[in-house]
């Protein structure tokens, strides 16, 4: 049976991210994510988890500048020991916090290189994520972005992401599944879901294409959360959308799929 949780980076933001926990507990949730814990400290989140008797199944490895509008770091020439750094900072916190997984961001195709060193890069540095989480037992997942929020974005679709697996030839190693990212770049999610399966380490939803709360837009979500209940998928399913109005009214799906 798959496990709910809430991400509490882009969900609850009417409060700082100190203040997310709690709104977790109250709203029901026993896990959550945070996509970049790290403007606050191991101790701050320690306290808050024990406080609200939480647990967090993801966080991501620092990814640069890449939610700036940069290109990142994990498959950029000549950032190596900058994501080695950002490698060693996700496990420091995941393994103080007890963290099951980590995601890697591959980062966009820089303007002035060509595609393939990119990927050879992404392909080592992955390749280092894997043998320095398994010192630690921790799940590396990478995700697939869609290009339109963020184009030239390395690995946006299923094919791609299974030619990394391919390469990488780790079984550690396994997509992160974003509902929505894959549906913004035409895939039929529930097929998709169902075909890779046993190759993905964690899922996300929100609705597209203006990423809200499940229901608001185009995708069946009775048929996906139907479907993954009755599949042997064991790991996290985790609620990542901008609340249509507020966050605390946004959870009519939680009720409706999960009670």
């Amino acid at each position: 049976m798959s496990k709910l949780a809430v991400n509490i980076s882009m969900i609850f933001t009417e409060v700082p991210l100190i203040e997310r926990f709690a709104l977790a507990k109250e709203h029901g949730f026993k896990h959550v994510e945070i996509q970049f814990p790290y403007e606050l400290s191991i101790e701050d989140i320690q306290d808050q988890l024990k406080q609200h008797d939480l647990n967090i199944c993801l966080i991501n490895v620092p990814a640069g500048d890449l939610m700036q509008g940069g290109n990142g770091l994990a498959g950029i020439p000549g950032k190596e020991n900058e994501f080695h750094q950002a490698l060693k900072l996700a496990i420091e916190y995941a393994t103080a916090l007890q963290v099951p997984s980590i995601n890697i961001l591959a980062g966009k195709q820089p303007l002035d290189a060509d595609l393939l060193p990119c990927l050879n890069t992404l392909a080592s540095n992955l390749k280092l994520a894997c043998h320095l989480f398994a010192e630690h037992q921790i799940q590396p997942v990478f995700e697939m972005i869609n290009g339109t929020d963020m184009p030239r974005f390395l690995v946006q679709n299923i094919a791609q992401a299974q030619e990394i697996l391919e390469a990488i030839q780790n079984p550690k190693l396994k997509m992160q599944f974003d509902c929505y990212h894959m549906a913004m770049m035409g895939e039929n999610v529930l097929e998709a879901l169902q075909e890779n399966i046993e190759n993905i380490g964690h899922i996300q939803f929100a609705d597209c294409p203006n990423r809200h709360e499940p229901d608001t837009a185009n995708i069946t979500y009775a048929e996906i959360f139907n479907w993954l209940k009755q599949s042997h998928y064991t790991g996290f399913i985790a609620a990542e959308y901008r609340p249509l109005q507020s966050s605390t009214l946004s959870f009519a799906w939680k009720n409706k799929y999960f009670a």
